[in-house]
């Protein structure tokens, strides 16, 4: 963390490497995307040499190419792609929960997958895989790059102004705020989705 603190508090390679963590968090989930979006907005607080929009446009530009590189990946890699990059157990169920949200809600689910730590990807790879509509893709993995890039970056940066002379705090406090969220947002999928699935009654069979 304090390596990626240096970087990131250096315009304007710090731009270029938040676009990058970003856009390679999105096909390989390991890359710490969120931290450096919420650690760049701290710093985009305390630093005068950080410029906010800078900072909200590269973390939006990253994810979204991120996404597209992951669509790709699906669309034109298909099986081959995915054995070699999502083969592990994660990745695999992330792959799964995706594509059987895709058919239920579409694109929406695009949306809520990018806050979703490992859901982006597999939503991603899965659309490419699926050849969902790029158009489509395109827009709701556009709308939500800039949410999320709104959501981590302004999370870092009103910690930032909260805690001005305590820097380290205030990326401590908005971790773990993020941190919290993201749990809460698993655990009510996870407990709401089986239940609704338990709800749909099977079509009455119709058949002669």
């Amino acid at each position: 963390m304090d390596a990626l603190y240096d970087l990131l508090a250096q315009p304007p390679a710090a731009y270029l490497l938040l676009f990058a963590i970003a856009a390679g968090d999105a096909v390989f989930p390991v890359l710490p995307s969120e931290s450096a979006a919420i650690l760049a907005g701290v710093l985009a607080a305390i630093e005068p040499g950080i410029a906010l929009p800078a900072v909200l446009g590269a973390a939006a530009a990253g994810a979204f190419v991120g996404d597209s590189t992951s669509y790709g990946l699906g669309r034109f890699g298909g099986r081959r792609a995915q054995r070699r990059f999502f083969d592990g157990p994660y990745s695999q169920r992330g792959v799964r929960w995706a594509c059987g949200q895709l058919r239920r809600r579409g694109g929406v689910i695009l949306v809520v997958a990018r806050f979703v730590p490992g859901g982006r990807t597999g939503a991603t790879f899965t659309s490419g895989l699926t050849t969902f509509p790029y158009r489509r893709f395109a827009a709701f993995t556009g709308l939500a790059a800039v949410l999320w890039a709104l959501y981590s970056v302004l999370l870092g940066y009103f910690g930032g102004r909260i805690f001005h002379e305590r820097p380290l705090l205030a990326l401590v406090v908005a971790l773990a705020l993020a941190a919290t969220l993201a749990l809460a947002a698993e655990t009510t999928r996870r407990v709401v989705a089986p239940r609704l699935a338990g709800r749909r009654k099977p079509e009455p069979d119709t058949r002669p």
